[in-house]
C-alpha cells in the first residue's frame, strides 16, 4: 500500500487548517505560437502521463487518524476533466498572465480525484502561448515536478503504464494501520539494534544530530515585527523576473561562493528594497527565510527535502556585502548540520504513530508564528530547451505557495541559460510583487558590474 509520508501529508492537513491556503505548485511555460487544438495538447499530455500512477489516483484518508493516508487508483478517473483552456484577458501582456496565473493558483485542487490540473493560455504577446502546470504540493516537490518537465516536454520516451493497484477502501486501510502501529514498537527496536551494530556510525549520526537540533532551535527565535507576516487573505499577487545564468555565474566564479548564493543575495536585497519601499527600517533579523535543501535519492515523486533556515542581511546597503554574509551564514549552517536535523526528524517521523503528528500539525497551523518570514527555493530545471507539440518552450516560471501567516515566497528554477523568479505573495497585506521582482533583477545586474 502506497502510504503518504508524514512530510506529503503535512501539506494536506495545513491546507485543511488554514482557509487562506491552497498549496499547490506550478510551472508557467511560455512557447512559440500558434497553440495546439486542445484536444491535440490534451492526447499529447495524457500520452506521456500514462505511466506515472500518481496522475490517475487520488488520495484516501484513515479514519480516526489511525494512519497516514494512502494513494489509490481512482476508478472513477476522467483525464479529461483535468485540463483547462483560457484567453488572455486584455492587454493581454504579462501582468495580465500573472493575474490569470494568480487567480487560477487561488483555487483549490478537489480532493475527490487526482491532485493536479493542466491550463492552456492563448493570446501572449507575439503569438506565443502558456503551459500552467498545477500539481498539489503533497504529490510532488520542486525537483520532481521539474523532471516532470523533460517527461512531458523532453525527448525523453513516456514511461511504460503501471499496474494499477485496487482501491483497499477504508476498512482495509483501517486494518492496515492498526497494525503498522502494533508492529511499530518492533520495527523501532530492530532499526536502534542495526545502528548498534556500527558504534562509530552511530555516534556520528547522533552528534550531526545534536548540532543540527541546536542550529534549528536558535533558528526559531522571533524575528523583528515586519507587515511581511500576518493573517492571509484568500487571494494572491505574482510576479515574475529573470536574468542570465551567465551572470550568476560569473558572479558565484568572483568571488567563490554558490550561483544559490547569489541567488540568494539578489533575493535579500529585494526583500529591503521592499522595506524600504514599505517605510519599514530593515533590520538585521527582519527576515528569516525557509530554504529547502533535496535529500531526494530516488526518482519518486514525494517531497524528499530538509530545511536551512538563514536571516537574510536586509539591513546590509551593499550587494556584495550582502553576499559575503550569505554564503558565510550558508556555510555555517550547512557546518551546524541544520538540514541533517530537518531530515532525521521528517525520517523518523515516519515510524511513528500517525495521530499525534496529524495533531500536532493542525495545532501549529492556528499559533502567530513569526519565525519565519519568506520561503526561498531554488530548483535545477533542464539545461537543454524543451518543446511542446514542436513549439520551442522559450521560457518556464515557477510558483510557490504561502500560509501559515508567511506573505511572499520566492522560487527560483533555472532552464537553458535563464534563471527564472516566481514571487508569491497575498494579495492584500504585500500587493508590491512587481517592486521586489524588480529589484532582484537589479540586484543581480549591480553585483554583475561589481564584478566587471
Amino acid at each position: 500500500m502506497d502510504r503518504l509520508s508524514p512530510l506529503d501529508a503535512a501539506f494536506l492537513e495545513i491546507e485543511d487548517e488554514d482557509p487562506s491556503a491552497s498549496l499547490a505548485i506550478a510551472s508557467i511555460a511560455i512557447a512559440e505560437g500558434p497553440a495546439p487544438e486542445q484536444e491535440e495538447f490534451v492526447a499529447a499530455v495524457r500520452a506521456r502521463l500514462a505511466g506515472i500512477p500518481r496522475y490517475h489516483q487520488k488520495v484516501r484518508t484513515v479514519p480516526f487518524d489511525l494512519g497516514p493516508p494512502a494513494w489509490v487508483d481512482d476508478p472513477a478517473f476522467d483525464a479529461g476533466a483535468h485540463f483547462g483552456r483560457m484567453a488572455l484577458p486584455e492587454p493581454h501582456d504579462e501582468q495580465a498572465l500573472c493575474e490569470l496565473v494568480a487567480l487560477l493558483m487561488g483555487q483549490r485542487l478537489e480532493r475527490d480525484r487526482p491532485l493536479w490540473e493542466f491550463w492552456v493560455i492563448e493570446g501572449l504577446p507575439d503569438g506565443r502561448w502558456a503551459i500552467l502546470a498545477k500539481v498539489h504540493h503533497a504529490l510532488a516537490d520542486g525537483l520532481a515536478a521539474t523532471r516532470l518537465q523533460t517527461i512531458l516536454f523532453g525527448d525523453t520516451p513516456a514511461p511504460a503504464r503501471c499496474e494499477e493497484a485496487p482501491d483497499p477502501g477504508s476498512a482495509k486501510l483501517l486494518l492496515d494501520s492498526v497494525g503498522s502501529i502494533m508492529r511499530a514498537p518492533w520495527d523501532q527496536t530492530r532499526l536502534i539494534a542495526r545502528e548498534l551494530l556500527h558504534p562509530n556510525r552511530l555516534a556520528r549520526r547522533v552528534s550531526d544530530a545534536a548540532r543540527g537540533l541546536a542550529a534549528l532551535t536558535s533558528a526559531l527565535l522571533p524575528a523583528s515585527p515586519t507587515p511581511l507576516t500576518g493573517p492571509l487573505g484568500r487571494d494572491r499577487r505574482y510576479a515574475t523576473a529573470s536574468v542570465a545564468l551567465a551572470d550568476v555565474k560569473a558572479v558565484a566564479k568572483v568571488y567563490e561562493v554558490t550561483v544559490n548564493d547569489v541567488l540568494l543575495a539578489a533575493v535579500a536585497g529585494g526583500f529591503r528594497e521592499l522595506l524600504l519601499h514599505r517605510g519599514e527600517t530593515p533590520a538585521a533579523d527582519s527576515v528569516r527565510t525557509l530554504v529547502p535543501v533535496s535529500v531526494r535519492t530516488g526518482t519518486a515523486l514525494d517531497n524528499e527535502v530538509s530545511l536551512l533556515l538563514p536571516l537574510l542581511p536586509v539591513d546590509l546597503s551593499d550587494p556584495v556585502q550582502r553576499l559575503i554574509r550569505v554564503h558565510h551564514r550558508l556555510s555555517t549552517l550547512k557546518a551546524s548540520k541544520e538540514a541533517d536535523a530537518g531530515a532525521l526528524l521528517t525520517s523518523t517521523a515516519a515510524h511513528e504513530p500517525f495521530a499525534p503528528i496529524a495533531w500536532a500539525i493542525r495545532a501549529a497551523t492556528h499559533l502567530p508564528q513569526r519565525n519565519i518570514v519568506t520561503v526561498t527555493t531554488n530548483v535545477p530545471g533542464p539545461v537543454e530547451p524543451l518543446s511542446a507539440l514542436g513549439r520551442r518552450i522559450l521560457e518556464i516560471y515557477p510558483y510557490v505557495p504561502i500560509a501559515l501567516r508567511v506573505r511572499t515566497g520566492v522560487a527560483m528554477l533555472s532552464y537553458a541559460g535563464r534563471i527564472t523568479f516566481g514571487i508569491t505573495s497575498d494579495a492584500d497585506t504585500v500587493p508590491e510583487t512587481g517592486v521586489l521582482a524588480k529589484a532582484i533583477e537589479r540586484e543581480v545586474q549591480a553585483l554583475r558590474a561589481a564584478v566587471r
